[in-house]
């Protein structure tokens, strides 16, 4: 059998990357790229990837992509190097000396946050984005190259585990995929979302993929007389057009399938087409003949070109009906706003010239300063929400008396808005006009509408407001007007609060107060005093809920100190245990096997039914099959069984969540799954004609108590109903 030339392979490729890199820089140092190759290929010999494939074929792959993004040399030679400090046994000091501070702080600032990747704690996750947006503010590059790793990452998914294959795609599609578009690259973020999909739903994006590839031929067909037609009349027009067309992305078509509950077979707007022109003035020009060709959809035409999205973007969009009375968009754009489109930010970059000059650019990033900011003192499990609606939400534009735009996320009102003009204009408001038209403050904003904040310098912010806001800055805002200006309320408040919780969980005051319990609980919280922490739940720095959780923890901490802590005579005796986790009336060696029916774990009540030929099933007692079967005779069949005290395995167990239907729903499911940290045997989802939405999961548990968690996680997910196990 022929063996395969790695080596050739990847110089190959190495010369593609500079190849690619030569398109966006005519000039790069191809003697320092040539030497971290090689670099990189010496600190990396012997190691091989999870398919067998030698390691160096991820950093190159991964120096391709940062090429393809117009990048600049010392990024390509940064992707290069990306994991040499992390994982072989070269250090920061060996990457400066060889390739300059400016590629060794790049390596840096990647194995940093390739270091702090998610837990599923609150407190970890936040830490880890806020590494991620310190890394962005100090030099976006950074997270370009990680972008970039993740997505080669994920192209290779299928030779990780399943339960790290879940996990890494669910990260994708919060957090990766999001900043892709966050940061213009349109290309990527697709495919990220894509991949992630294929691994949290195989079944459904299985499905997708089979259809899509069944109508592939008269898919091709319909873009290719749309795109003639258009070709045709614009040329007419004396305008040259280069037009595209494709079939959206899949995750696109998935969002959509799930949003409106509808088959892909009823959604029949599955077609984008491009038009790409040489001046913005031939951008209008060709909306027009667009309009003219095909009958435009009310209602859905977007000018990006004269109020770009944060992220850069410019395009008209206007959404037509075609001949045969299908639907399809149409993109209008020159070609500058189409390297945007592709590349964002990254399209833009011209590092070797300066860029911490770059008024424009320098711009484009203060989101990330200001987030910074606005998150300081903020709950963690806050922070993470807040993170998602200020970064990844949907957005409206609206403007102010003078014409000046505001995007904010959709469902944001005018208290979010006051906050976003000043904080000083905030705390005065006193009313709002929309349109010249006086509202409440619970109005949502739409596209195009124009607001004036009415101040009275008497009026001072309420704490429901902090129902009403939308964004974080808003909702920090009105907290840190509170923390300085109401202390002491804030603490009788908060004490209030803490109290009344307590008395729901059934823990006393006394105990939170010991001595080996509330100090810890204070420092892990970073609070110098109880008054300290009454305020902070007061002005709404911290839930109750999660100060509860840290005197919980403390709590079994000692407990747990305690027990290991007894003298040997104390000491229980040795636990019995069973190969299969249950004894049979004293028997630890018996053949059972568990009842699909109701499928029993550790911490159920439990019996056992001999059967014929198979040694004793057994049930939950609460099983309705038991029931039936006991008042079916058979009395003698029914033997006494028991957990063993010591058991080693896992067992599965399904779950069905019945919840309302919405957009992010599976999303925010896989979240609290993943944040179980159990894995997942198999997940399906449906949605009733009634707007519910049904999700059935097995997963894999050591007992009860794990199943109560999982219970308790999911129903903590917004519009979920119930919880039930089968």
């Amino acid at each position: 059998m022929e063996v395969f030339d790695y080596d050739g392979y990847m110089e190959r490729r190495f010369a593609g990357v500079v190849e690619r890199l030569l398109q966006s820089d005519p000039s790069p140092d191809k003697d320092r790229l040539r030497a971290a190759f090689d670099f990189a290929r010496l600190a990396h010999e012997g190691q091989t990837r999870k398919s067998g494939e030698p390691y160096l074929i991820h950093p190159v792959e991964v120096a391709f992509i940062v090429a393809e993004m117009n990048l600049d040399a010392d990024s390509v030679a940064a992707a290069l190097l990306h994991d040499t400090i992390e994982d072989t046994g070269y250090n920061y000091q060996n990457i400066k000396s060889r390739f300059g501070a400016d590629v060794a702080d790049l390596v840096d600032g990647v194995t940093k946050l390739t270091r702090a990747d998610f837990s599923t704690k609150e407190e970890h996750q936040m830490e880890s984005m806020r590494k991620m947006f310190l890394a962005m503010a100090r030099d976006i590059r950074v997270m370009l190259i990680k972008i970039a790793d993740r997505l080669h990452n994920m192209r290779t998914s299928e030779y990780w585990e399943e339960q790290k294959r879940r996990e890494k795609s669910l990260e994708t599609m919060e957090l990766y995929a999001p900043l892709a578009h966050r940061l213009g690259i349109q290309k990527i973020k697709w495919e990220l979302e894509d991949l992630a999909l294929k691994n949290l739903d195989p079944v459904g994006f299985r499905e997708i993929m089979q259809t899509l590839s069944a109508r592939e031929s008269q898919h091709a067909d319909f873009l290719s007389q749309i795109k003639e037609i258009i070709a045709a009349r614009l040329e007419e027009a004396d305008i040259t057009p280069t037009v595209e067309g494709r079939v959206k992305h899949i995750y696109s078509i998935y969002r959509k399938m799930f949003a409106q509950q509808k088959s892909i077979f009823e959604i029949y707007d599955l077609y984008a087409v491009r038009v790409i022109v040489d001046t913005p003035a031939d951008c209008y020009n060709v909306l027009g003949f667009i309009h003219d060709i095909f009958k435009p959809i009310p209602g859905r035409f977007k000018d990006y070109i004269s109020t770009p999205k944060p992220n850069m973007y410019q395009s008209l969009h206007t959404t037509v009906i075609g001949r045969e009375g299908v639907p399809f968009e149409v993109q209008i754009r020159t070609w500058e706003m189409h390297r945007t489109a592709e590349y964002g930010i990254a399209a833009h970059w011209q590092y070797k010239k300066g860029v911490a000059g770059d008024k424009a650019l320098n711009q484009k990033l203060e989101w990330v300063r200001r987030l910074l900011e606005t998150q300081q003192d903020t709950d963690p499990e806050e922070f993470v929400k807040a993170i998602k609606v200020d970064m990844f939400a949907d957005e409206v534009f609206v403007f102010t008396p003078k014409g000046d735009v505001i995007n904010l996320p959709q469902g944001a009102g005018v208290i979010d808005f006051a906050y976003a003009i000043h904080s000083a204009v905030g705390n005065k408001m006193m009313g709002a006009k929309v349109n010249g038209r006086m509202v409440n403050l619970e109005y949502h904003l739409q596209n195009g509408d124009i607001i004036e904040i009415l101040t009275n310098n008497a009026h001072s912010p309420s704490r429901d407001w902090l129902k009403m806001v939308k964004t974080s800055e808003a909702r920090n805002k009105i907290k840190q007007w509170f923390k300085k200006e109401r202390y002491e309320e804030n603490i009788t408040q908060g004490k209030a609060d803490f109290e009344r919780e307590l008395r729901r969980t059934g823990i006393s005051m006394q105990t939170i107060l010991q001595e080996e319990v509330l100090p810890p609980a204070l420092k892990r919280m970073s609070f110098t005093s109880i008054e300290d922490m009454y305020a902070a739940i007061g002005y709404g720095g911290m839930t109750v809920t999660r100060a509860i959780n840290r005197f919980r923890d403390e709590l079994v901490r000692l407990n747990q100190q305690q027990r290991r802590e007894k003298p040997a005579a104390e000491k229980p005796r040795k636990p019995t245990h069973s190969i299969s986790g249950v004894i049979v009336e004293g028997l630890d060696n018996c053949q059972v096997k568990f009842s699909r029916c109701c499928m029993p774990v550790p911490g159920d009540d439990i019996t056992g039914f001999i059967t014929r030929g198979y040694g004793v099933s057994i049930h939950r007692s609460d099983c309705t099959n038991t029931l039936k079967m006991r008042q079916g005779g058979e009395q003698g069949r029914w033997v006494e069984v028991q957990w063993a005290d010591e058991i080693n395995d896992t067992y599965h167990t399904d779950l069905t969540v019945v919840a309302k239907d919405r957009q992010t729903l599976l999303v925010d499911v896989m979240a609290a799954l993943s944040g179980a940290r159990l894995p997942i045997a198999s997940f399906s989802a449906k949605t009733l004609d009634n707007g519910v939405a049904i999700i059935k999961l097995t997963a894999e548990v050591s007992g009860s108590e794990q199943i109560t968690s999982l219970r308790n996680d999911l129903a903590r997910v917004s519009g979920v109903l119930s919880v039930k196990r089968e």
